[in-house]
């Protein structure tokens, strides 16, 4: 194995002395593409932050054995009835979001209860977007999810399988 990078390669002992080079699998964007995989996430009852996780899990492509961290693997997920979503403990009234104008004095905050009865859409899609990669491979994991506040939801044609998580 003189001249080979031993990055792309792992040296295996067999009992009889043999050794063999293996390869590390690598998938690839269009492989990707094509197995991509449409789910349904009910939020009804369920508890924010472990939504959130598990969804960043299953956008990112974790729970695929071809999973690579470099590339876009993971499947769209569509998660309705967000507007029941649960926080847990006293976080309705004690987490705060903030966000800035950019200009002087421009800082806004409001509390993640107030956000849950105006925008529960948003509150579900902060949450997951805080567990996704802060870069462009992460924006576009991001731009696969899609948040509903009530039981309806405009991706039939696509047959989203139901997950249970």
């Amino acid at each position: 194995m003189s001249g080979v990078s031993p990055r792309f390669f792992v040296e295996s002992t067999f009992r009889g002395g043999m050794s063999v080079a293996q390869k590390t699998f690598f998938a690839r964007k269009e492989d990707a593409l094509r197995e991509r995989r449409w789910y349904l996430v009910d939020a009804r009852g369920k508890v924010l932050g472990r939504l959130a996780s598990q969804v960043a899990s299953v956008l990112r492509g974790k729970h695929k054995p071809n999973f690579t961290p470099h590339v876009d693997t993971g499947d769209h997920v569509v998660i309705v009835n967000a507007s029941e979503v649960f926080l847990s403990g006293r976080k309705t009234t004690q987490k705060i979001y903030y966000r800035h104008s950019g200009y002087p004095g421009g800082l806004k905050a409001v509390s993640a209860g107030k956000l849950l009865h105006e925008r529960p859409v948003r509150l579900v899609e902060m949450a997951v977007r805080g567990m996704l990669p802060k870069n462009s491979l992460g924006r576009a994991m991001l731009r696969k999810l899609k948040v509903y506040p009530g039981p309806e939801h405009p991706h039939a044609a696509q047959k989203p399988e139901r997950l249970e998580l």
